[in-house]
């Protein structure tokens, strides 16, 4: 075959599958030509459910705006967010807890840097049926005794006579990090009396819907008629998961919704987060039942917190 004739028959073949979406490396004498499909940047999120909901329709009104971006977003919880960050695998984790000095300095060579996007609340939640028996309210102490196995029955806190059912979170979980730093002081306490352990918001939400006893931690933007937020009981105040508590302060496990990038953002990831930070990013903060950054009332504290 003439060399003139196979070269144009190589191009003609590298021209169809790029017309198809490929990418093509072709070898002519002694020299390589790549086609790439398009010029698309891609962004790799992953990490928290309690922020994805957040990110998810942002990245989709970011991607109308801006078509040569591609935006991927996963789960995986907020230790996958930040190991996402700090190995570089991911461009941007999410994280619903802050980073710890051992993440730190395990990624010590990333510079992880965190970016706080909207704040939200861990609630103890419950099942409807043990809300409308009559259990409102529980103390630190009660919650803790729960979780330790030393409580096992609802009729120990004036509930029916049921086993109390405990639901435990996966460890690198972000809401049972700042959860159990709140009940024990350690976001990695065990947790012996839990009989079910769960992975996102979403999965939990549900086992505890399906049951008529059980007791779980939940973002109070995951709280519904089936799964109720209770208050917690400190002496003879009772302070509600409510968002205005949040902002005042009062309610005791607060927390900040965060961004995880290795060093300070750049290109298209720095203008997707600037997107978020933006009035209209924080709308969609709000309009996934969390509070924004802007919101006139700051929260005052943030369990969990770890000097970096």
């Amino acid at each position: 075959m003439p060399r003139r004739f196979s070269m144009q028959l190589i191009m003609g073949i590298a021209l169809t599958l790029l017309g198809a979406g490929v990418s093509v490396q072709v070898w002519l004498g002694g020299w390589t030509q790549v086609f790439a499909q398009g010029s698309s940047t891609v962004i790799r999120v992953a990490g928290s459910t309690t922020v994805l909901p957040i990110v998810s329709p942002a990245a989709e009104r970011f991607q109308i705006r801006n078509p040569s971006v591609k935006i991927t977003v996963n789960a995986g919880g907020s230790g996958v967010g930040i190991h996402g960050a700090g190995t570089r695998r991911l461009d941007i984790g999410l994280a619903s807890r802050e980073i710890t000095p051992k993440e730190n300095n395990r990624y010590a060579s990333s510079q992880l840097n965190s970016i706080v996007i909207g704040r939200d609340a861990v609630a103890c939640v419950v099942s409807s049926e043990i809300f409308n028996s009559g259990v409102h309210s529980l103390s630190k102490q009660q919650i803790g005794d729960i979780y330790l196995g030393k409580i096992t029955n609802w009729q120990q806190v004036g509930g029916p006579d049921r086993s109390i059912i405990v639901i435990d979170k996966e460890t690198h979980r972000g809401t049972r990090h700042v959860f159990m730093q709140y009940l024990f002081g350690k976001p990695n306490a065990r947790a012996p009396g839990a009989r079910l352990v769960t992975g996102s918001n979403n999965e939990e939400q549900a086992k505890i819907a399906q049951s008529d006893a059980a007791i779980g931690m939940l973002s109070m933007a995951w709280i519904n008629d089936d799964v109720v937020g209770i208050g917690i009981r400190d002496g003879r105040q009772v302070i509600q998961p409510t968002l205005e508590n949040v902002r005042s302060g009062s309610f005791p496990i607060a927390r900040n919704l965060n961004l995880i990038t290795a060093g300070n953002p750049v290109g298209a990831a720095k203008q997707f987060i600037d997107y978020l930070l933006s009035p209209e990013g924080q709308k969609i903060v709000e309009a996934s039942g969390y509070i924004s950054i802007h919101s006139p009332q700051a929260v005052s504290q943030v369990a969990g917190s770890h000097s970096k």
